[in-house]
């Protein structure tokens, strides 16, 4: 996980109630992070705060909502790097399943 500030709370989409919403000067831990498009930004998913099906199609805030010390830029950076990974393993187990249950 990575700690963060939120530093933007404004604009919050009418499809997320308030409940589930950032509030700006409130300190997050960073769950997961992904490259989302097609905004082609990065956006996180938190500890504190779930979007679950009810906030459909969001799922993420942007991560310029945060505001990081370099410590913690440098563990964002690490986190990407480590959910890119497991995003590519989890894709290549459903396709070997996929590839599995075909021949079935």
């Amino acid at each position: 996980m990575t700690k963060c500030i939120c530093i933007d709370d404004s604009n919050r989409p009418s499809k997320i109630p308030a409940n589930k919403w950032v509030v700006e000067g409130v300190e997050y831990n960073i769950v997961y992070a992904t490259y989302i498009l097609p905004q082609r930004k990065i956006a996180v998913q938190l500890k504190e705060v779930n979007l679950d099906e009810s906030c459909a199609p969001y799922e993420y805030f942007l991560a310029e909502r945060f505001s990081f010390t370099d410590d913690q830029l440098i563990e964002l950076m690490n986190l990407i790097i480590d959910c890119a990974y497991a995003d590519d393993s989890v894709k290549k187990l459903i396709n070997q399943n996929e590839r599995a249950t075909d021949s079935v």
